[in-house]
């Protein structure tokens, strides 16, 4: 065998398993085609959220009375919020492209396809290992709305090097890149319409977590349309046009430009999974709790298996799935999904570990609730940042905290105070023996563990 570990993509999921087949002795080939740097670094978390902060600096701006102070005529100017975002991912990709090129791993720019379950074929080359680990990320997906290829649009990609700021944007789907750029957008002065098809934003996220977004979104200024069908695109007198059911309504709106965020699909195109033995599942390539395909030794992490687009955790499957990879007959590591964390930076953020109520009751789990709003507590008051609530999900019998839950000021942050707590299979009497600095946002997460720990007793 040319190597023991073969990884075919270089992005997160894909560098975190090299990195860690590598420490543990194995001689390691990475697949990548270029560019080099993986999504994460070029097209999603970082460069998403460098523009955001542009966008949040000015809403603070236009909000600078409330606090007493004048601001003359705050003005957003696209080219420059770019040229930042430029200069700081061309950082980020130097040094990721430096790790990839390290001589502990052999770095293949090519793109590889299998020829069997134990070789790929890469640049006119054959190449052999013991174990594979697929870590080709998502792509853009082709939603099949009428009308939608021929009146044009813009992808999340496109709009992270559009310098020129639309003057109207309609934003289709509210997933977390849909609803960060459409506030991106309308708070540096860009008039955004979001059509949404579930009844709210975030559909994956309970309703009550999702509504304070909605609620801020309109105070905005934005046009939001939730619980929408029957959506098709048109162009009338130079303008994109959306076109949908909305509330028993034919409803039209328009805008010169279309955003198109209905979701991405699994980068297999070109694998030849088949050749391989692998089988695709619902969305992405199916795998297990061990990150095992249909074939016993080959991997699928990331995004690419469709269980959770969020970078840490595709960290965390990579480095998985190399172990099991180089231990296939030893003690297997897994996935844990009680711990799963996801981040939508929104103002006000949304943030969530463990389970939701949605879930739960999905899948008939014992549990309770209890919720505490962010407008009745005295740190939050006192900075301005009054939207939203925290919630706490508890085993009733012994109080052990299965999920939390907190749209609000700086919920990205607060949300690990509760991961730390369920890391250790804490209960909301462990989090009432903490002690809390005050005047802290923190704060907020004891009003919710009371109430719970109240009902248990």
């Amino acid at each position: 065998m040319d190597y023991d570990v073969i990884v075919i993509g270089g992005g997160s999921a894909g560098y975190a398993a090299a990195s860690a087949a590598e420490r543990a002795g194995a001689r390691v080939a990475i697949f990548d085609p270029g560019p080099l740097g993986g999504l994460c670094i070029l097209r999603g978390c970082m460069p998403t959220k460098t523009i955001l902060r542009s966008s949040d600096v000015m809403a603070l701006m236009h909000r600078a009375g409330e606090f007493g102070l004048a601001t003359d005529n705050p003005r957003a100017n696209l080219a420059a919020i770019l040229d930042r975002k430029t200069k700081l991912i061309d950082d980020f990709t130097r040094y990721r492209v430096e790790q990839l090129k390290s001589p502990r791993f052999t770095l293949i720019e090519e793109r590889a396809r299998f020829v069997s379950s134990t070789a790929v074929e890469a640049g006119g080359k054959r190449y052999s290992a013991h174990a594979f680990i697929i870590a080709t990320g998502s792509v853009i997906a082709e939603i099949p709305v009428p009308g939608l290829k021929e009146a044009g649009f813009l992808t999340s990609d496109d709009v992270l090097e559009l310098r020129e700021q639309p003057d109207s944007m309609i934003v289709l789907g509210a997933g977390f890149v849909g609803v960060e750029l459409a506030q991106f957008f309308q708070r540096i002065g860009t008039q955004v319409t979001l059509v949404q098809r579930s009844g709210h934003i975030l559909s994956a996220q309970d309703e009550d977590m999702a509504r304070p977004v909605e609620a801020r979104f309109r105070e905005e200024g934005m046009a939001v349309h939730t619980g929408t069908r029957d959506l098709k695109v048109s162009v009338q007198n130079g303008k994109r046009c959306a076109h949908f059911m909305h509330e028993g309504q034919e409803t039209t709106v328009s805008a010169s430009t279309i955003l198109n965020a209905l979701g991405r699909t699994p980068n297999v195109a070109g694998l030849n999974l088949d050749a391989a033995g692998v089988k695709l599942g619902d969305w992405g390539i199916a795998v297990d709790s061990t990150m095992r395909t249909s074939k016993r030794n080959i991997f699928a992490v990331g995004d690419v298996n469709g269980l959770h687009e969020v970078v840490h955790i595709a960290i965390q499957q990579g480095e998985i799935a190399a172990h099991n990879a180089l231990n296939p007959d030893g003690t297997q590591q897994r996935f844990e999904e009680r711990l799963k964390t996801s981040v939508v930076f929104t103002d006000p953020a949304v943030a969530s570990i463990g389970y939701s109520e949605k879930e739960c009751r999905a899948n008939d789990w014992p549990y309770l609730a209890a919720s505490y709003p962010f407008d009745d507590h005295g740190k939050s008051l006192c900075l301005g940042e009054t939207h939203g609530l925290v919630k706490l999900l508890c085993h009733p019998e012994n109080g052990a905290l299965i999920g939390g839950h907190i749209t609000g000021p700086e919920a990205g942050e607060l949300i690990h105070h509760l991961t730390a707590v369920m890391y250790y299979h804490g209960t909301v009497h462990d989090m009432l023996k903490m002690p809390y600095y005050h005047p802290t946002l923190s704060e907020i997460l004891t009003y919710p563990a009371e109430e719970l720990a109240d009902k248990i007793g």
